[in-house]
């Protein structure tokens, strides 16, 4: 039987994937920039950063499992560390293809059969043709939905629609002692109409356990 993959939410974008084989941490943010606290034994074996704001880019953060350092990946190419296959696709931080808060890279990774998708900070209102077909299977995205400066609820909703992924976890949006403002979650549970879920400490998962129909997964801070 495959092993779960563990999957930990450290707010905002922040994420640890911790598979079989591999470690993979995203999106790690600078505490005194954001006001969020992060584990203070942050390991992995690769960090990806999707964009360069500090609440997405603080690579010191995190530790290696192995070696002097991580792998750090943080624009568009195809990569491979330990097993894992990480595709980065670019793409922009606003509706003005990047004009006013510049691009973001969307990462797709292979990782223990599972296909996870991680948007960053994404800004534009719908996926293009071309990013849908770069971005390809979906079993589990990690979505923006706390609007200002990412895509907003509805937004959200129209690109899980793109993707057509089998568990949606929302990112980005207002956590007690950020120091910035963001929407929160509800609107985006409303327009998914799943109102109810009840938050979970992690996710642990395997291909073979995805969900049949569309399923929204909401992670408590670690």
């Amino acid at each position: 039987m495959q092993p779960a993959m563990d999957i930990y939410w450290y707010g905002q974008a922040c994420f640890k994937l911790k598979g079989k084989n591999a470690t993979v941490v995203i999106d790690p943010y600078d505490p005194d920039f954001t006001g969020l606290k992060l584990p203070r034994d942050l390991q992995a074996d690769t960090v990806l950063t999707t964009h360069e704001h500090k609440d997405h880019n603080f690579i010191s953060a995190v530790t290696a499992l192995q070696g002097s350092a991580p792998m750090v990946f943080s624009k568009p190419g195809e990569y491979e560390v330990l097993g894992v296959v990480i595709t980065g696709i670019n793409s922009f931080h606003d509706r003005s293809e990047g004009s006013e808060k510049g691009l973001n890279t969307i990462f797709h990774l292979l990782f223990d059969g599972l296909d996870i998708v991680h948007l960053g900070d994404l800004g534009q209102a719908r996926l293009t043709e071309e990013q849908v077909a770069a971005i390809g299977q979906t079993d589990i995205v990690f979505i923006p939905v706390g609007g200002i400066y990412t895509i907003n609820a509805k937004e959200a909703s129209d690109i899980v629609s793109q993707l057509e992924p089998k568990i949606i976890i929302p990112i980005h949006y207002k956590l007690e002692g950020l120091k910035f403002e963001l929407e929160g979650i509800e609107g985006f549970l409303k327009e998914m109409g799943t109102e109810g879920v009840i938050p979970q400490p992690k996710l642990s998962i395997t291909k073979d356990r995805l969900p049949e129909k569309p399923q929204v997964v909401v992670l408590n801070k670690s």
